[in-house]
């Protein structure tokens, strides 16, 4: 099997890019974690993936005087020279312009903490608990021009506690983007993600159905 040459971008800890590169470490996964790269020099993330002998790359963006396109023309030749196929948003604390989301349509992936199209932006969890909604959860999806959006590949929720807090809250997503990020990846690395217009279709079709009702 030809695995996918896969590059995780982040800004800080990497908590997603841990589970990515745990489900790339099996043999039959389809993608290969080939680079970690970060707008930030000091992001902890960069000797989490060290360590586990990832290549590593910075592009700093305080280097480009706030031309954010020449800073993604940067990243994209770091991405090129290093043969990427795939590109997965881990945590990057960037808006992209359409230079880099055009040059990587249909090949770059993001994780979003809420059931997109819902709370998209910043405080997802607060904003959560503040409309009472009683589910909530994360979402991975194609990146398009407009930020947190695109098609979504999987989504996972979670229910709303009435004792919760955003921090609580917040604990109980990130386990779920842990289990659908490498999901997601998968399904696009492997080809069994399609898009139909704004629609993702792949191997879910005989997933369980069951439904979750809360409270």
């Amino acid at each position: 099997m030809s695995r996918k040459k896969t590059a995780i971008l982040i800004s800080g800890r990497g908590s997603n890019m841990g589970a990515l590169i745990s489900a790339a470490m099996s043999p039959d996964y389809p993608a290969e974690i080939a680079l970690v790269l970060s707008n930030r020099p000091d992001a902890k993330g960069l000797e989490r993936a060290a360590e586990f002998g990832i290549q590593t790359a910075v592009v700093d963006h305080k280097d480009y005087a706030g031309d954010r396109e020449a800073f993604e023309r940067s990243v994209d030749a770091v991405l090129k020279d290093h043969k990427i196929e795939l590109v997965a948003l881990a945590g990057f604390m960037r808006i992209l312009t359409p230079y880099l989301v055009n040059a990587w349509a249909g090949r770059m992936i993001n994780i979003h903490p809420a059931l997109l199209p819902s709370f998209k932006g910043l405080a997802t969890h607060e904003r959560a608990l503040q409309e009472g909604v009683k589910l909530h959860g994360a979402t991975v999806h194609y990146v398009s021009a407009e930020m947190d959006d695109g098609p979504i590949i999987v989504q996972g929720a979670v229910p709303v506690l009435d004792t919760d807090t955003p921090d609580t809250l917040a604990a109980r997503v990130l386990e779920v983007e842990h289990k659908i990020y490498p999901k997601a990846l998968s399904m696009v690395a492997s080809g069994t993600a399609r898009v139909s217009g704004t629609r993702v279709t792949g191997s879910s079709d005989s997933a369980g159905t069951e439904t979750l009702i809360w409270p």
